[in-house]
């Protein structure tokens, strides 16, 4: 942790890696919790004191008592659902109004924009995305094409704002030929209750509120949501999110200057997910894949979609540290490979034409996966307290990680708890 900077937390593969309980592991250290990007469409699973929790849009921080959180700029906010996440967690005792500020600038999902998503994934056909249908996509079209509607629009002149831009987007429908609006008047009312509720909230120009914090030394962890391999640039195109979800999201997400980043704190699982569609080279198909997902609990925490299951892919996520300036590894679900005989872990690809390769290419569909093996560790590790009580073929599968991507890796889960976190 480093005064006057800020650290980054953020996945290394397609999302889902548990970034949701890391920052809440983390968040004792700092004082504010940024989130930069992302919407709904991503959820943090948090399970602590026998309760569950499941955050969309609200930094993980929410949980830790004195905190700052914020909803920086980059991030696109769905006021219903925002109403309901906000609502849930009010509920369990969770002062929300005092510690959650929200970025002016960031933007708004629209009814109509969950619509266009439907609309836009139903005209691709085969070749659809796989989006989860909130939304996420058509809201950042609109930002880039400079046709948003901000958090910061609701305090003068909203009502006019909003039913030009919804005149707008039915245009775009009508054009479309989509005639599918069942249960839009519900979903419009809910919209504007949530629109409403929000302005109950601190609204920020959050740009400066962070570098404010910064120059009272105050420490702030900014957290992302995805994962690397979901970036706009840098992901597996076009089966990608529609922001930036690398290191460098932070500082546009929030306002902060690239010298102002310390510690990038990389997330990874043990073996690899992804949801949707798209490439993935370990992905198994057979009795394996479906073992890891029935033990790892792999299904959506907003969708509750089955997640694609593969060995971890060493190639893919050294690509990952390269783009983000991984500077500490976290391993999560490693428990998850307790009963196998025998790991895996992709260390090259073989290209079409028979050559190898170390490096990430720009199209991934026909690469195939070239192994190495370890023998597994035959040890229930959920109970483990230290690092002294890991098996020792599990401690030669991590320093064979941290040699092969050249970065320390600082912190294993062994379980869904928070206790069940060890740092090395």
């Amino acid at each position: 942790m480093n005064t006057g900077k800020v650290d980054v937390l953020l996945g290394l593969q397609w999302g889902d890696e548990g970034k949701g309980k890391v920052v809440d592991v983390l968040t004792p250290r700092y004082d504010v919790v940024a989130r930069f990007q992302g919407g709904p469409n991503a959820g943090h699973t948090l399970e602590f004191e026998g309760q569950k929790y499941v955050l969309r849009s609200i930094p993980s921080g929410i949980f830790q008592g004195g905190k700052v959180n914020i909803i920086g700029n980059g991030v696109v906010l769905a006021p219903d659902l925002f109403m309901g996440e906000a609502k849930d967690l009010e509920k369990s005792g969770h002062p929300l109004k005092e510690r959650l500020h929200i970025s002016k600038k960031a933007h708004l999902i629209m009814p109509t924009h969950r619509i266009l998503d439907r609309a836009y994934e139903a005209a691709k056909g085969k070749d659809k995305v796989g989006t989860t249908g909130k939304g996420i996509g058509p809201t950042y079209t609109d930002k880039v094409s400079r046709n948003g509607l901000r958090v910061g629009d609701i305090l003068s002149d909203f009502e006019n704002k909003y039913a030009a831009h919804k005149e707008r987007h039915m245009k775009m429908l009508a054009a479309l030929g989509w005639t599918d609006f069942e249960g839009f008047e519900e979903t419009e009312k809910l919209w504007m209750e949530g629109i409403d509720y929000m302005k109950e909230f601190k609204f920020v120009d959050s740009e400066i509120e962070v570098n404010h914090l910064l120059r009272e030394n105050k420490h702030i962890l900014c957290e992302g949501a995805q994962g690397t391999m979901l970036d706009v640039d840098f992901g597996s195109y076009p089966f990608v999110t529609s922001s930036n979800t690398i290191c460098a999201g932070a500082c546009t997400g929030l306002g902060i200057g690239p010298n102002k980043v310390g510690n990038v704190y990389g997330i990874m699982k043990a073996y690899c997910t992804r949801v949707g569609s798209g490439p993935f080279p370990t992905e198994l198909f057979d009795e394996t894949g479906k073992t890891i997902r029935d033990l790892g609990h792999e299904y959506g925490a907003v969708t509750g979609r089955e997640r694609r299951c593969g060995w971890i892919d060493l190639v893919q996520l050294r690509y990952s540290v390269m783009v983000n300036g991984v500077t500490e590894l976290i391993m999560m679900k490693s428990d998850v490979l307790d009963s196998f005989d025998t790991i895996k872990a992709c260390v090259a690809y073989e290209l079409p034409d028979g050559s190898k390769t170390k490096d990430f290419p720009y199209e991934i569909d026909n690469v195939k996966p070239i192994y190495k093996e370890f023998p597994g560790w035959k040890k229930d590790m959920t109970k483990c307290k230290s690092q002294d009580e890991f098996p020792q073929a599990f401690r030669d599968y991590v320093a064979f990680l941290e040699d092969y991507l050249e970065t320390r890796i600082g912190i294993i889960s062994v379980g869904p708890d928070r206790e069940q976190t060890i740092v090395l």
